[in-house]
């Protein structure tokens, strides 16, 4: 089985910044609703939508080059105590940045943190992995080995 994606609450910032790109839209709509209060939100940038250039490397470690361009949508935010947030997703989806900007945000403060990983980040956490492990599963159905295979030497 692969890694959970997500750990513990003392998880690094980097990592619930990676959840808040993978989570769906209705996910953080849902989780939104439920906050209550919910404190001021000023938007800093954005949100806004742009491209940014993907690189890849043949074999997974040759010499680089421009795969091509994605789209990519990005915020930043600051609640009414000061904190500031970034939120950035694959996609058009400029509400979803939004709302990536301000889980962030409010990750990042004490009186939030624990519920940002109850409401958002546990649950897309384990979505990931519940689509992971029926990856997993669908690829190990069609694997062959071909070192069990007799071959057919003269």
């Amino acid at each position: 089985m692969g890694e959970p994606a997500i750990e513990t609450a003392g998880d690094s910032r980097k990592s619930w910044i990676g959840l808040l790109a993978k989570a769906e839209l209705d996910e953080l709509e849902n989780a939104w609703a439920r906050i209550d209060p919910q404190p001021g939100v000023t938007l800093l940038r954005g949100p806004e939508t742009g491209l940014v250039m993907a690189r890849g490397r043949i074999g997974g470690g040759g010499a680089p080059f421009n795969l091509g361009e994605v789209t990519v949508s990005r915020a930043s935010v600051r609640l009414s105590c000061g904190t500031v947030g970034h939120g950035q997703t694959l996609g058009t989806i400029k509400r979803k940045a939004e709302l990536a900007a301000i889980f962030d945000a409010l990750a990042q403060t004490p009186e939030f943190a624990e519920t940002v990983e109850r409401e958002v980040l546990t649950p897309v956490a384990r979505r990931i992995d519940a689509q992971d492990a029926a990856t997993r599963q669908q690829v190990a159905a069609t694997r062959v080995d071909f070192f069990t295979m007799v071959r057919g030497e003269d």
